[in-house]
């Protein structure tokens, strides 16, 4: 099983000019806990593909332009709103996330600590876009792993989902940013370039006030 799941994951590694037009899954099944390992230590300190492990299935996802280019512009403009708003927060990017006893390996697309606190486990926050269905129930993997909040982006809007006890329930609004308003932000993440959403998103939450 290792060697085939090696060869699956050098399969799906992009050569370094390549630009895919839509992300890229690979299933796996029967995978063992130690195999997960083993191919995190494959992948190495790289950023992708990104690896989602739940009881034995391993989704390997290669992500597209477009897919990099939502998340980063969403992790930006949060990082804006709470630098602007002296807001303590920590970015770990696909900080790997993992409980052998549970079963259960995550890479968000981004993710957060609110506030400053060292030794944490966890993010309090993680950030999935959904450029193309993938196949496994990220809500599933990040109950056991007890992410508080998970905001998933999907043809342009930003859901969120608040851990509650064993299950995550939908909320109107986030309890770790409730001042954010999600829906302004979406408005943004097609800009040009960077500057401009930023300088516009600002520009709009200066009107708001």
């Amino acid at each position: 099983m290792a060697t085939s799941n090696a060869a699956q994951l050098r399969q799906i590694d992009l050569d370094e000019n390549e630009a895919p037009k839509e992300d890229h899954f690979v299933h796996l099944y029967g995978v063992t806990w130690a195999d997960y390992e083993r191919l995190l230590t494959i992948r190495g300190d790289r950023s992708a593909p990104r690896m989602t492990y739940l009881k034995g299935a391993l989704e390997i996802m290669s992500p597209s332009f477009d897919h990099e280019h939502v998340r980063s512009f969403i992790g930006r403009l949060v990082e804006v709103y709470c630098v602007d708003r002296d807001i303590e927060i920590v970015p770990a990017g696909s900080w790997t996330i993992k409980r052998k006893q549970d079963e259960r390996g995550a890479e968000p697309d981004e993710c957060y600590l609110l506030g400053v606190r060292a030794g944490q486990k966890r993010p309090d926050l993680a950030i999935e876009v959904i450029w193309a269905h993938g196949g496994l129930d990220k809500l599933e993997v990040y109950r056991k792993l007890g992410v508080k909040e998970v905001w998933i982006w999907k043809k342009g809007k930003l859901e969120v989902f608040g851990l509650r006890g064993e299950a995550y329930r939908r909320l109107e609004r986030s309890r770790l940013l409730p001042s954010l308003d999600l829906a302004l932000l979406c408005r943004f993440i097609d800009r040009p370039s960077l500057n401009r959403a930023v300088r516009d998103f600002r520009a709009a939450l200066a009107r708001k006030k």
